[in-house]
């Protein structure tokens, strides 16, 4: 039994994958806003009560691949802003409850973007930039096909570039990060801000509100703003490592049909690229929520 674990800011996605990519089970399990102190135990329980409960013979259990968002190494959660979690070793943790398991950490975009690349939007692309604006943003960076990883850290670490000189402060302790303006988190909270809506509004209920106030001139300027610093990030990446292909994941790609087409339209005519005539396809990730889960139980 291969099992993939996606950590997110706000939930644990867990399921059990079979050898082609198809998710044959799966849970989702809501983080909210633990205390740091606690969240380090909530993680671990949660995750061996679901495994056991699925498998009660942990023989069974072959392979535990985890995405985790922040610098991982050797298993260990080093640093993860959006966790607020340091030095979290949570291979060593999970193998007092499975000793036979081959237990795999890796940094959670670049789970997302092997699972892109080996089964979805990325497929038949070598030379591309996956970047995940959800919670923050991740990112991966594929060159003749293959995975770029530094020595240090996980690398590719978009969201923290600067793109705003005493901008505002972001959790990494650094002010005017990508982050703060391009992530799905800061787009929808200035939404709900604007529109008075409930602050736990998600899903369906969101889009459609956005929908049915399109016009609203506040509205508007939401959205054109967002995009525009979605671009000034997307630029700057380009301009450095020239990708043929951009795949955005997260939770963008749930607003694929609201904000792709403007975000492309906006990319070509903004005046941020180096090379204008040489301007990359941008693509929504396939496989959505469930990228993460295939590429850790899988790719790693």
């Amino acid at each position: 039994m291969n099992i993939g674990i996606d950590i997110g800011g706000s939930h644990i996605g867990i399921g059990v994958v079979d050898s082609n990519g198809n998710i044959k089970k799966r849970k989702d399990i809501y983080i909210g806003l633990k205390e740091k102190t606690k969240i380090r135990k909530y993680i671990l329980e949660e995750i061996v009560k679901t495994i056991d409960e699925w498998c009660g013979d942990k023989g069974k259990v072959r392979k535990i691949g985890i995405a985790a968002p922040g610098i991982i190494m050797n298993g260990n959660i080093k640093y993860s802003v959006n966790l607020g979690l340091s030095n979290y070793d949570l291979k060593k943790l999970l193998l007092k409850h499975y000793p036979n398991a081959n237990i795999r950490l890796k940094n959670d975009a670049k789970c997302a973007a092997l699972a892109e690349k080996n089964l979805g939007a990325l497929k038949n692309h070598d030379n591309s930039v996956f970047i995940c604006l959800g919670t923050g943003i991740g990112g991966a960076f594929f060159y003749n096909g293959r995975l770029i990883s530094p020595r240090r850290g996980s690398g590719a670490e978009f969201g923290h570039m600067i793109i705003k000189r005493n901008g505002r402060a972001c959790r990494c302790g650094n002010r005017g990060c990508f982050e703060q303006y391009g992530s799905m988190r800061v787009f929808k909270s200035r939404i709900k801000s604007c529109l008075n809506l409930s602050p736990r509004i998600e899903g369906e209920k969101l889009r459609k509100a956005i929908e049915d106030n399109i016009d609203n001139k506040d509205v508007k300027r939401i959205i054109d703003t967002y995009l525009d610093d979605v671009c000034l990030g997307l630029s700057n990446i380009v301009n450095i490592l020239e990708p043929d292909t951009i795949c955005i994941g997260g939770g963008f790609s749930k607003y694929e049909e609201l904000l792709l087409d403007l975000l492309k339209e906006r990319f070509k005519k903004a005046k941020y690229l180096f090379y204008k005539k040489n301007v990359p396809n941008i693509v929504v990730a396939k496989l959505g929520n469930n990228a993460g889960i295939i590429g850790a139980a899988l790719y790693i």
